[in-house]
């Protein structure tokens, strides 16, 4: 960046230099942790106004194809002219979508918000991480990290409820418009520190390069999205076809040797997809077992999610105050408590099972995630070069998007499989648990201190 390291001297996150523009990055994870909460909350209400069942899946598939193209060239836009742009343009974008959403008065409308959301979603996500390498000492990242994962628990908690209140007692659109006046405050605050923010020296691939493989990538994690909310034949068929046209656009769309979990930043890359991919796909079927296999109420359902959530939070900020630790060995035993937590909830799954270990066997899992999230963001940052930073946390993000929609699509398909959701669930138990092995195998190719190149394209 052109204004090379200067505030990378500040001895903490909330020193005079530094205060503002963290309270800002916080606001900004917060404002797409609560959309997300409480858009999910919100749908029934929205589609029983807007549309009907068979399009309940539409506003999530919009915005989870257009935060794939955000995504993408957010980063390549970063790595050739640094955040400054992005950093501004993508919560107007956003906030525009909160907006047009808002005020829809057709399900047309809606997904045009749901589209401008997650195209300003995605290239935020990756912008908060280019400003992270430029402002920020490598020695404060962890605890940088640990604030961004605590940022997304408050909404996780209150985000559901919340949105229920507002949407019975106002309406859903107020679920959207109720948020604007903090994408302005957000933007605000990172402003002063953003238009200090120049160029890198160099950029390995340009924008338009990309823009092909970031649409197909696109349509590819949208229609892995909607199969795994159809537990049919035409699901499976649906992600099949979806996964032939994504990952030809996704090898070059990641680091080279990604697949093969290369020393380095393609280990990160690797990993985060592992981690993703296992977390979330229990997450989403772990109330389902509780509420059909067990006869549990959708509000009692919810609370391991809640003890995973409070362990995420909890593990992350104890990881940033250790900035002494090897990220190598946290990462390791995140996985493993993941891998444990997610064996341990075997136990569960059967009709004579025992239900109420779930919380703390996800609180488990939850402290895992904590470690080895954070844990990867920073070696991300390490593992990268300047001119690359926005293109390695693109691939990263792009890779969790991906993992997540591959194994819920599998539960699903599981489920219609055995027939059976204990039976569904355990087997999904079993390739999680093989997934976090796998994981904890790699973590020290992932904190090897190697910077390979970050895209392959032309």
């Amino acid at each position: 960046m052109s204004t090379g390291r200067t505030t990378n001297a500040a001895p903490g996150l909330f020193s005079p230099e530094l205060r503002a523009v963290t309270v800002g990055l916080v606001l900004l994870i917060s404002l797409i942790a609560f959309e997300n909460m409480g858009v999910s909350t919100a749908m029934p209400a929205l589609i029983d106004d807007l549309g009907t069942t068979d399009q309940y899946a539409w506003p999530f598939v919009a915005f989870v194809a257009a935060n794939v193209v955000g995504t993408v060239l957010g980063g390549r836009w970063c790595d050739a002219h640094g955040p400054r742009t992005a950093l501004l343009a993508a919560p107007a974008v956003f906030g525009l979508g909160l907006l047009v959403a808002g005020l829809a008065p057709t399900m047309a409308q809606l997904l045009a918000g749901r589209v401008l959301q997650g195209l300003g979603a995605g290239a935020q996500g990756v912008a908060v991480y280019v400003l992270i390498a430029a402002v920020y000492a490598e020695a404060a990242r962890p605890a940088v990290f640990g604030l961004i994962s605590s940022a997304w628990v408050l909404p996780s908690l209150i985000g559901p409820p919340v949105a229920g209140v507002v949407t019975e007692t106002f309406s859903w659109h107020w679920v959207f418009l109720g948020l604007l006046p903090l994408v302005v405050l957000a933007t605000a605050l990172v402003v002063p520190v953003a238009r200090r923010l120049g160029p890198p020296s160099e950029s390995r691939t340009p924008v338009g390069r990309v823009v092909p493989y970031a649409l197909a990538a696109a349509l590819g994690v949208a229609a892995l999205s909607w199969a795994g909310q159809e537990t049919t034949v035409t699901g499976a068929v649906v992600a099949a076809v979806a996964l032939l046209v994504l990952l030809p656009s996704l090898q070059r769309l990641v680091p080279p040797g990604t697949l093969r979990a290369r020393p380095g930043v393609a280990a990160v890359v690797a990993a985060r997809g592992l981690l993703s991919g296992g977390f979330f796909a229990v997450t989403a079927m772990l109330p389902l077992v509780l509420t059909d296999v067990h006869g549990w109420s959708l509000a009692a359902a919810g609370t391991p999610l809640i003890a995973g959530s409070l362990g995420w939070s909890a593990s992350a900020a104890w990881q940033g105050r250790r900035g002494d630790l090897p990220r190598g060995l946290l990462l390791r035993v995140g996985f493993g408590a993941i891998a444990v937590a997610s064996l341990g909830l075997l136990v569960v799954t059967p009709e004579d099972g025992v239900p109420w270990l779930a919380l703390p066997l996800w609180a488990v899992a939850g402290l895992g995630m904590g470690l080895a999230f954070s844990s990867l963001s920073f070696l991300l940052l390490r593992s990268s070069a300047t001119a690359e930073v926005g293109a390695n946390s693109a691939a990263a993000q792009l890779t969790d998007g991906l993992a997540q929609s591959t194994f819920v699509g599998l539960g699903g398909a599981l489920l219609v499989l055995t027939g059976s959701t204990s039976g569904g669930v355990a087997v999904l138990l079993l390739v999680v648990v093989g997934l976090a092995t796998t994981g904890a195998t790699i973590s020290g190719r992932a904190a090897a201190d190697r910077r390979t190149p970050a895209v392959r394209v032309g």
